[in-house]
This record gives C-alpha cells, structure tokens and sequence, in this order.
C-alpha cells in the first residue's frame, strides 16, 4: 500500500471500500464469489483491478490561511481525504473502482477536544467552509459524501476518533457516559471489564462510532423492543455552532419535547455530539436459539406477528425468505426460515422460547433439529441460526471483489404496518424482478428478510444481486443500479412505508423522506438548523436544505428531490 502518511491515530482503513486496508478474503470465500460470479454471467465477466492511493490526483485543497490552532489537527494528505471521500454504498464502491471523486473533501480535521470543534466551526463560518461530521464512515446514503454543491468556498470533513473514552460508569443505575467517537469493539471492550454491556449491533460494528450510531438512529442486535440506538440514549452533548446542548441524566421525563429526540437522526446537520450517556444492560447468561422452517415466507410472517404481539420479546427474530435461504445455503431445501432466540441475564429462557415454538407450530412451522442453549451451544453443529449469521456478517468484505465484476450487490429496508405488509412484499418483489429483468438480461437475485418486528408491522430488509456490466464499464452499472435504487423508493412511498427503518436519510434517501414528513415540518427543522446552525455551514444537503440556501445537490437523486419540492411550492 502506498504511503498515506495520516493523521489518523487509528489501524488503517480501506479506502475504497469495507474493512481494514490488510483485510483479505479466505480461500473459500473467494471460490464462493466465483461461483456466484459464473451464476449470474455464465459468459463470464472482466474483474477489475482495485484501485490504489497514487492513481488518484485530487484537486488542490482550497482550504486557505488555516489558523494556528486547526493546523495540528487538518490533514490534507491524499489518503485522508479519499477515506473520506465516501461512505460505505455500492456507488460509492463502483465510483472508487472507476477513480472517480468528484466531491473530495479539502481536508480532514482530527479534533481532539470540544474547543477545536469550537475553532473549526468559527473557521468555517468566517471561510464559507461546509463541514461534515464523520463517525465510522460506514454511511450507505450518502450521509458523509461532500456532496454540498456550488455555494462553498471548501469542505472540511470532522473525524472524531480522538473523543474515545468512557467517561463514566454508574453500575447500579447500568449507564455510562462515553465520548461519541468511540468504535464498537473497544466500547464493548471496556463496558465487558464492568460486566455491562450496550449490546447494540449492527452490522457495521467492528467500525462504528457511537455517535455515529446516535445521529443515525442506527438499528441494532435486538429484533424486539431494543431495536434502535435512540431508545438506549440516557442524555446527550452537542457542540452546536451557537453552542452546547445538554440533557439531564434521568431515566425518564415529561418535561416538554425532547431535545435527544432532536439530536437522535439529526445526522450532523444540527451539531456534532461529543458525548452520550446510555443505558445498559448486563450481559447475558441464558440463552437459546432455535431455527425453524414453514413452507412460505407469508406462512412465516403470520407466526412472527403473533410472536410480536405475544409480550415475549425475542431477542433474535428473523424471518428469511425462501430466496434469503437459498442465497446463503442455509438449508438443503426450498424454504423460509426463521431464525429465534431469547437470552438474559437474569433468568432462564426456556419457557420463552416453549411458548413461542407453539406459537410456531400453530403457524404449521417446524423446528429443526434441537433448541440450542448455553449447555449445548459450544458442542452444538453450526445450524441454520449460526450459519447465516457469518454470511450476514462477512457480506459486506464479499462485496469488495463482487463490485469488480460488474455486480451490482445492494440492498433497502423500510418498515410498514402488518396489515398492509402482505401487497407490499408482493408488490415489491414483481415490480423490482421485473424490471431487474428487464433492465440486465441476466439472471439475478432478489431476496427479503425481517431485521426487526414490532407489534404493529415488521422492517422487511431487501437484497438483490445483478449484473450491471460484464466489460468493466461500471458507469454502466451504476446508471442500472439508479433506476433499481429510485424504483424502491418510489414502492415504499406508494405503500406508506418508511423510507428507511435504519440506514438513515443522508442525500440519497431524501425523497422518501421528502415524501413522509410534511413541507412544514421540514420547514421547521430548516429553522432549527438555522439557529443552531446561522452560517448553514453542518452536513448541508442532508435531510434538508438550509433555510437560507439552495444547496443544489448534484447526488444521483437530485431530480427526485428537485421534482418533488417543486410539486409542494406548486400545493403551497
């Protein structure tokens, strides 16, 4: 790898996609990817080269006459600023194949305390300077790209990975205090020493921060109750450019609306939070994990909604579709599985875990092999539960080699009622097979699982694997990867679901969001950011526009949104 010569403290990134820059894929995983690669193009397909550091020559910073106090912390190094170019989408993979940054940020901050985030905003303001707060960068909307069109003079991008610390532990009242820039691992690490833990897992969380989380309403490990960071949130601090904001430490108020509901989303468009305290648990003792099939995902879901609305709240409740199961080899057969689990830290599980294998039964499902608890757990075969599990989790590295075949590997999520969920997931899935048909000539695949389940309505998560281009031309791909990506949202819209359960908004989501929040709620939120915010200077572009300004988002959704605010200038 080429010198990068960072400012960063941390191990380093791969730049131009997921994981650690010495990251690598296993022998198996590779024949894997071949295999799924000889599916979809039995003709074959170019693979091509990752990019490197010295292929690119970004534009010249114009960051200008940089005080004394930020020249210590802003790095303008190449590899800085292409770390944090993008965030973590399959454009923004493809983009980096094809050695395209249009938007690189002129430099990246590296703070190390409240007062050098109080200098770079006073910069910023003074130098027309967009700022764009940066977590773990693992973004799939467009939520770090800055994209802030042609009203700023520069971009300064604010990496908090300095404000690492726990802070505080209160083991009889289960919280902490910890700074916001903290990673999940080390988090964990140190809350384990206590014998708490957050247990709030996503996906991404070898690289997320947790403020990061916070400002994204990320979702999390627990399919039921525990779904979304916010509900874990106890009290926040967020240096605004007006100011600090700071909640009180309660385990619940009355006391009017609440201001870490403002921040939980606010996805660095309001302030950057510094601080968080969160409520924990302790870690579990019991366990038990089940797997269990019916013949059709509906039959499934049928079962799902009555385990929601029985009050046992599973800890693991996943319902993958018959597509989901074949994707990922979980069963030898034709089937939709559901993956079921309980666990505590205060007592056995197992009258749980009964009750909702009756519940299963009365659905017509069917257990297979035996419940996996902690006495069988360690000499126990890895069953369905475990086995999707690690493809679930080493997806994002697969994607890595697949993008440079031209595959298009992607994914959305929403969430809707239980009532209207049975036309959604049909609607949805002939409406995006059909024009993934029509749109490739390949074969491809597309699959649906639940991520988290509620009582009154399911998230259904979407995955598609396509061909966009067999020749290497990955402009090409993306331009297909479009018109799938603003198909879904447009079904989501059309069915009343969210635009996103927890991948946030950013730039790329915000005509669905545009869609289900009204003009003058956002016109609000405008003029909040406006007062915390008086030189629109924080994440400008996502979830809305300042007040003062047309950003002018040159994203691939810039029509989308454009053609749906003019439509409510037209109604008002």
């Amino acid at each position: 790898m080429s010198q990068i010569n960072s400012k960063s403290q941390r191990k380093p990134l791969l730049f131009w996609g997921w994981g650690y820059a010495d990251d690598k894929l296993s022998d198996e995983e590779n024949r894997l990817i071949d295999s799924m690669v000889t599916a979809l193009v039995p003709e074959g397909a170019v693979e091509l080269t990752p990019p490197q550091i010295d292929e690119f020559e970004l534009p010249i910073s114009r960051l200008k006459n940089l005080p004394y106090a930020l020249e210590g912390i802003v790095s303008t190094t190449v590899y800085d600023r292409l770390v944090h170019s993008y965030g973590k989408s399959y454009p923004d993979m493809a983009r980096m194949y094809l050695r395209q940054v249009p938007n690189a940020p002129d430099g990246v901050a590296f703070p190390k305390t409240e007062q050098d985030i109080e200098a770079i905003y006073q910069y910023a303001a003074e130098n027309n300077v967009a700022v764009i707060p940066f977590g773990g960068g693992t973004s799939v909307c467009g939520g770090v790209e800055p994209d802030v069109g042609n009203n700023y003079d520069a971009t300064l991008t604010v990496d908090m990975e300095n404000f690492n610390q726990i802070l505080k532990v209160d083991s009889v009242s289960r919280r902490a205090r910890i700074q916001a820039g903290i990673r999940g691992p080390e988090m964990e690490a140190a809350l384990k020493e206590h014998g708490l833990t957050l247990r709030h897992y996503p996906q991404s969380f070898p690289f997320v921060t947790l403020g990061g989380m916070v400002a994204t309403r990320a979702g999390g490990h627990f399919a039921t109750v525990y779904t979304h960071i916010e509900d874990m949130v106890e009290a926040t601090r967020t240096v605004t450019p007006s100011g600090v904001i700071e909640t009180r430490e309660l385990p619940g108020s009355g006391a009017g609306p609440s201001a870490d509901r403002l921040i939980c989303g606010s996805e660095g468009s309001l302030g950057i939070i510094t601080e968080a305290t969160m409520r924990l648990q302790h870690r579990p003792k019991w366990r038990a994990t089940a797997s269990v099939t019916f013949d059709s995902f509906l039959q499934g879901a049928e079962a799902v909604r009555q385990i929601s609305q029985s009050g046992l709240f599973p800890a693991n409740c996943r319902l993958l579709d018959e597509q989901e199961v074949a994707i990922n080899r979980v069963a030898d057969k034709p089937c939709s599985i559901l993956v079921l689990g309980f666990e505590s830290a205060d007592h056995p599980v197992k009258a749980g875990m009964e009750r909702a294998l009756e519940i299963v039964r009365e659905h017509g499902g069917t257990l297979e092999g035996d419940v996996v608890d902690n006495a069988t757990h360690s000499n126990s075969r890895e069953n369905e539960a475990e086995s999707w599990r690690n493809a679930f989790i080493r997806m994002p590295y697969w994607r890595n080699r697949v993008t440079a075949f031209g595959i298009v590997a992607d994914t959305f999520e929403t969430a809707i009622t239980w009532d209207r969920f049975p036309d959604f997931y049909r609607s949805v899935n002939k409406e995006m097979e059909k024009t993934i048909a029509d749109i490739t000539g390949h074969p491809f695949s597309f699959s649906c699982r639940f991520t988290h389940v509620y009582p009154d309505g399911p998230a259904p998560y979407f995955t598609f694997y396509m061909v966009g281009d067999t020749e290497g031309n990955l402009q090409n791909a993306i331009d297909k990867w479009k018109s799938i990506k603003q198909l879904s949202l447009q079904l989501i819209a059309d069915h009343g679901a969210t635009a996103t359960h927890h991948h946030a908004v950013g730039r790329d989501h915000r005509f669905g969001y545009e869609q289900q929040t009204s003009s003058l709620f956002r016109q609000t939120l405008a003029a909040s950011k406006q007062f915390l915010d008086p030189a629109s200077i924080l994440n400008p572009g996502v979830l809305i526009d300042p007040a003062d300004r047309e950003v002018g988002i040159t994203g691939i959704f810039s029509t989308l949104n454009n053609s749906q605010r003019d439509q409510e200038d037209a109604d008002n």
